[in-house]
């Protein structure tokens, strides 16, 4: 297990250096830059070339990759021309980064609590009412596009139910620990803040979870359904085993390895940045830093966000694999 991890974590290197190179060169061969970005209506030819040399984009672009690398060892990616001016790269990557991970956290926690038991039930009553129903739930949520249910939350039910429709938190005087909104406010034992900031997470959470929560249900009733239909289950059944005797130690247990690989799956998509989520609910993570971006053309902070996205992924998927030998014992004997 520890040469597999170690075989993995040098494969996540490899990806993120081959990743880095393509969005480097991608990057600067998108029309406009960073240099009209910054100078704006005030761009003249001579005021482009200077500010061109001064940023070291009229060298060769391997020559331009080779010093991104050199100063991305020392932790500069560079200073954002658009998302924040002036602020780093990595510094809005690490105050927005807490923020798409806890609308992920619990956009996932509602995707697992409402498609795994659903997707359960579904199985053991196939063919009836309440299947077919959730079936035909579990394509709406997969079909209607994730701005459009948003925008719809955003205004029918942020006007009928009162709740916020836009930030992580109301201005507040709160104190800031983890960057967790929610945890934070526990943490301080400023319980008004945690119920605010959850306030906040409702709408733009709900939305998140509705096509990783289509996609776990539908995972979780065909494994159920393959499973049902093992002899190994019939005959727990025939020694007159209880139903949740049966339910826990011989479906869910050998049903839950395709069920927490979509989930992992899941999990790193909602980690890379929910564009669409955050830009319509102007939350301030990730996702909203990355549309910000390429409207702007902000490239330090670009190239800087894909890269960790990608990173995030690659690591989720991994803790997913480990985490096979955890659910399977046979795995570890291989």
């Amino acid at each position: 297990m520890l040469r597999y991890t170690i075989r993995r974590l040098i494969q996540l290197v490899g990806v993120v250096l081959v990743l880095s190179l393509l969005l480097f060169a991608w990057l600067r061969v998108l029309p406009g830059g960073p240099v009209s970005a910054l100078l704006g209506d005030r761009s003249t030819p001579e005021k482009a070339a200077e500010l061109t040399k001064q940023l070291g984009l009229d060298q060769p672009i391997v020559v331009q990759y080779f010093k991104f690398l050199g100063r991305a060892a020392t932790g500069d990616f560079g200073v954002s021309t658009g998302v924040q001016p002036g602020d780093s790269a990595l510094d809005i990557f690490i105050q927005r980064f807490p923020a798409t991970l806890e609308l992920s956290f619990f956009a996932i926690v509602i995707a697992i609590l409402v498609g795994v038991p659903l997707g359960y039930i579904a199985a053991k009553r196939r063919g009836g009412w309440f299947d077919n129903l959730s079936v035909v739930g579990s394509l709406i949520g997969v079909a209607v596009p994730v701005f459009f249910l948003a925008y719809v939350l955003k205004g029918v039910a942020s006007s009928s139910l009162g709740l916020p429709s836009s930030g992580r938190q109301d201005a507040i005087d709160a104190t800031r620990v983890t960057g967790f909104f929610t945890l934070d406010g526990i943490i301080t034992g400023e319980w008004d803040a945690t119920f605010n900031a959850l306030e906040h997470l409702i709408l733009p959470a709900i939305a998140l979870a509705t096509i990783p929560f289509a996609v776990i249900f539908r995972i979780t009733r065909a494994a159920v359904l393959d499973v049902l239909d093992e002899d190994f289950v019939r005959t727990a059944e025939s020694k007159g085993l209880t139903a949740s005797v049966i339910r826990r130690r011989h479906v869910l247990r050998n049903a839950m390895l395709p069920v927490v690989t979509t989930i992992g799956l899941q999990t790193g998509a909602l980690l890379s940045g929910a564009v669409l989520t955050e830009k319509v609910f102007s939350f301030p993570g990730v996702g909203e830093a990355l549309a910000i971006g390429f409207e702007r053309r902000d490239y330090p902070v670009l190239l800087l966000l894909i890269i960790m996205a990608t990173s995030v992924y690659v690591v989720v998927n991994l803790l997913v694999d480990l985490s096979y030998a955890l659910i399977d014992p046979r795995i570890r004997t291989r």
